[in-house]
């Protein structure tokens, strides 16, 4: 298989690729273990939750700034540095696991450490992309980079992070640590010369930022997909942000119930990742788009309306096809339409929206939930999509010329 990739792709890609896979085991591992750990530390479910936040926090607070970062500096260096500090942040950890001196500070600084990585890799990884592949071959590319998170990142990695913290709470940890320098080295590996940004006259950072901003809203369908994809990202976490309390309430099942559901979203994707460029050579960007926004109304309205488990885990699996179908076509048209030098920036705004409409969406539909019913949050995020569709439905023709 990878013998098939490095030859259509190259063998740039191939290392890009490789590097992606691994460090995505790597944070599967710490995503399963990371909980295990804060709550053998406090049974607080105030700081237990708070360690989602720290890791969280520096998408809302750096988001623009990491994009601007990427613009400036050397992409393929930063995404070295980067992971080489990732894992030495995760070896002191599974240092201080080891001689019994963690504490919730220190899991907080270092999830927090790890998530200013990800503002930065992450970034930089998406805009290297265009550069070590040709405009053509860019949606099978993401499609295999969102196979790898998707297998990696969810199947493997979930079940691999709890074994290895029962071995010992230290050993997940140092794991992470390892992939990271893995990944390093394989990105060291890419030719230095197509990946690395163009040096460019510096404005001040605050102009860089309104730079990416201003090119982006000037753009009408980038627009377009930006912020639709930033309202219903916010519809999608109101709705979901109590789906364990749904699938017990409403759906009555257990926790075995619950984490069965769950992996209907690990299948979806899978599946998604593996018809996504099919789609888009045969119905065109415009159509798979607007079925996708069908999509997402017809799964909020069947999760509210159903009570049985396998329905759901039908309309889930449905709804994971399509989002992992539209952020390969979103990812793609972005990528092959942005200029290189604000490819960072353009491509943190859309981070900025994914994360925070998410946030923000999760905090509504708690508000929801608690005030109405358990089904309230889905029909409101019903509604929110048929206004979207309606809205985005003509200007989405535009899609189909990127």
């Amino acid at each position: 298989m990878r013998a098939l990739v490095s030859a259509r792709l190259g063998a740039d890609f191939t290392r890009l690729w490789t590097a992606a896979a691994v460090s995505n085991v790597g944070d599967g591992v710490t995503m399963a273990a990371g909980p295990l750990l804060v709550a053998s530390v406090t049974d607080k479910p105030a700081l237990i939750a708070g360690a989602v936040f720290a890791q969280q926090l520096p998408w809302l607070l750096l988001a623009l700034i990491s994009g601007a970062y990427v613009d400036r500096l050397d992409r393929r260096r930063m995404v070295m540095v980067v992971n080489l500090a990732r894992a030495g942040a995760l070896a002191g950890l599974a240092a201080a696991i080891a001689t019994e001196t963690v504490s919730v500070i220190i899991i907080y600084l270092v999830l927090f450490i790890l998530g200013v990585g990800e503002t930065l890799a992450d970034t930089a990884m998406g805009a290297l992309l265009p550069a070590v592949v040709a405009p053509d071959e860019l949606a099978g590319a993401n499609a295999r980079l969102y196979a790898s998170f998707t297998i990696g990142n969810q199947f493997v990695a979930k079940p691999l992070g709890a074994w290895l913290f029962v071995i010992s709470a230290a050993v997940p940890f140092g794991v992470d640590a390892l992939t990271f320098a893995i990944s390093a080295a394989l990105i060291a590996g890419i030719r230095p010369g197509p990946v690395s940004a163009k040096p460019r006259e510096q404005t001040s950072l605050r102009a860089e930022v309104a730079a990416g901003l201003t090119w982006l809203w000037r753009h009408r369908l980038l627009r377009l997909l930006a912020v639709s994809m930033g309202l219903s990202n916010i519809a999608f976490g109101a709705a979901f942000a109590v789906f364990v309390l749904y699938c017990r309430e409403r759906l009555g099942v257990s926790g075995v119930g619950y984490g069965f559901l769950l992996t209907a979203f690990a299948v979806g994707g899978l599946v998604g990742t593996t018809i996504a460029a099919r789609l888009m050579r045969a119905l065109g960007n415009a159509t798979v788009l607007r079925a996708g926004l069908v999509v997402e109304i017809l799964t909020h309205v069947s999760l509210a309306i159903t009570t049985t488990p396998w329905l759901a885990a039908i309309a889930l699996v449905v709804f994971s096809i399509h989002a992992m179908v539209w952020g390969i076509v979103v990812t793609s048209a972005r990528q092959r339409v942005v200029p290189p030098p604000l490819r960072g920036r353009v491509g943190s705004v859309y981070a900025l929206l994914d994360l925070g409409g998410a946030a923000l969406g999760s905090l509504l539909g708690g508000l929801f939930a608690s005030v109405w019913e358990i089904t309230t949050p889905f029909w409101i995020a019903a509604a929110v999509m048929v206004t979207i569709t309606v809205l985005a439905w003509r200007p989405l023709r535009e899609a189909g010329a990127a």
